[in-house]
C-alpha cells in the first residue's frame, strides 16, 4: 500500500470487503517498502540433465570403490 496512504482506511477499503472477519495486529505493523529480491533479480537455470548427474555418480562411486580397495589392500 502506498506510504501516504492511512492504513486503517485502507483496510477498511480494500480488506474488510473480501474478509470480514480479517484484523490488523499493531504491534506488528511497519512502515516502510518491502523489495522482494528474487523477483527482480532470479535469474532461471535450467536443471542439469538427469544423464549428466547419473554420469558423474557413476565416476565418483568408481573413485570411492578403488579408494576403499586401495585402503583395505593396504591394510590386510
Amino acid at each position: 500500500m502506498p506510504l501516504t496512504q492511512d492504513i486503517d482506511r485502507y483496510f477498511e477499503r480494500e480488506v474488510l470487503p473480501y474478509a470480514e472477519d480479517a484484523w490488523i495486529d499493531k504491534k506488528k505493523t511497519k512502515v516502510g517498502y518491502e523489495i522482494p529480491m528474487t523477483r527482480y533479480f532470479y535469474e532461471y537455470q535450467a536443471p542439469e540433465k538427469v544423464e549428466d548427474i547419473v554420469a558423474r555418480i557413476h565416476v565418483l562411486e568408481a573413485d570411492i570403490s578403488a579408494s576403499l580397495e586401495k585402503l583395505f589392500a593396504e591394510e590386510k
